[in-house]
């Protein structure tokens, strides 16, 4: 009999991954959250060394309650044996944060105009919203531009 082999250096542990801490997730009402819960991964996996084949199996341990229930029935009709990482996403998204809710968003953003907000108040609204049009704006630099251009037109 052989001695268990340690895992590849390139897997981290359940038990590692789960002392980040990484958000649950259940129902919400507010699909925003879903895209937030899916970016606070994103930031455990960062400092984790997880492989991409672990990521699904690891992250679904965090959704509970009607989200668990979904995910279980969701696999269940998936065709691939292994669900991707960015399929789940894609999964999750749709569920949660469907496509024509990201549209109402970015509709949102480029309809954005200062009003009665202060300028604070604006700058908020303007990031909050500009999360959910990357493909429109997609560095910092064209932020800035952005943000510069529409407060000083509001």
């Amino acid at each position: 009999m052989h001695p268990p082999q340690p895992p590849p250096a390139n897997v981290t542990t359940f038990k590692a991954f789960q002392s980040i801490k990484p958000p649950e997730f259940r129902r919400t009402q507010d699909p925003i959250e879903a895209h937030a819960w899916l970016k606070e991964l994103e930031k455990a996996f960062a400092l984790t060394n997880i492989g991409d084949n672990q990521k699904v199996v690891y992250v679904t341990y965090f959704l509970k309650g009607e989200s668990n229930y979904w995910w279980e029935s969701a696999k269940a009709l998936e065709a691939a044996e292994v669900i991707t990482w960015d399929r789940f996403k894609r999964m999750i998204l749709d569920k949660y944060f469907p496509r024509y809710m990201q549209t109402q968003m970015e509709m949102k953003f480029f309809e954005l105009k200062q009003d009665i907000m202060t300028v604070r108040e604006y700058e908020k609204k303007f990031k909050e919203l500009s999360r959910f049009t990357g493909k429109y704006i997609d560095s910092e630099e064209k932020k800035e531009k952005g943000s510069n251009r529409d407060l000083s037109l509001g």
